[in-house]
């Protein structure tokens, strides 16, 4: 990571949350299940909503009604997707981490930096609600001078805008600013900003290779930013 910065630390590192801080997976495709059975569809199973996180719950939801990840062309009977909403915003809400874990290396990561003063946010598409129960269920809650969810503003990932609030917030730049993540729209949204971008390749992309998208640096493990 020091690579990146002359040599030093960045003042800040900003993470995003699924796939790259915390395999949610487990959790969000029991709600999604739920979610379709009481529609009368068929479940989708953990392998295929793996696949389609990563834009944000109503671009998920959309994608579990229609079975697919494209979801461009996709068209739903009046009020169809509000009642599916609707649905999963209620079963995720009742197991938002209970069957979801931290990835090896998160914690000594955090711990890491936090150790050396580095300022540590979090930058998801996640709405709020969900992400601050997940953080403190996973009992992280306390490393983040900030926070911002797919519902914090008015655009989400890979739109920059997240990345410049939190950045401003807490007083860096995007010269001294790491974003960390999983997918191209994470690293769509540090070259945006202006940042450096590292990456994870064992994250949620939508089946592609972390490595199309060029980040800065890969690692195998969070650690290994230390």
């Amino acid at each position: 990571m020091r690579r990146l910065f002359d040599g030093n630390d960045p003042a800040l590192v900003l993470f995003d949350l699924d796939g790259t801080l915390v395999d949610s997976v487990p959790d969000l495709a029991v709600a999604i299940d739920r979610m379709l059975a009481a529609l009368g569809l068929a479940p989708a199973g953990v392998a295929r909503v793996r696949d389609w996180v990563g834009n944000g719950a109503p671009t998920l939801v959309r994608r579990a009604l229609h079975g697919e990840l494209d979801v461009s062309a996709a068209t739903f009977a009046p009020g169809r997707f509000e009642q599916a909403y609707a649905l999963f915003l209620q079963f995720y809400g009742e197991s938002t981490a209970a069957l979801s874990t931290l990835y090896p290396g998160a914690r000594e990561c955090l711990d890491g930096l936090a150790a050396r003063g580095v300022l540590l946010g979090i930058a998801t598409n996640k709405p709020m609600c969900f992400t601050t129960e997940m953080l403190q269920g996973l009992g992280i809650d306390g490393y983040f001078q900030v926070v911002i969810g797919g519902d914090s503003l008015p655009t989400c990932k890979p739109d920059p805008a997240m990345l410049l609030s939190a950045i401003e917030q807490c007083g860096a730049t995007p010269a001294t600013t790491l974003m960390v993540g999983d997918s191209s729209n994470d690293i769509r949204a540090a070259r945006a900003a202006g940042c450096q971008v590292a990456a994870v390749p064992y994250g949620y992309n939508h089946g592609e290779p972390i490595e199309a998208s060029a980040p800065d640096l890969i690692v195998a493990r969070l650690d290994a930013l230390l």
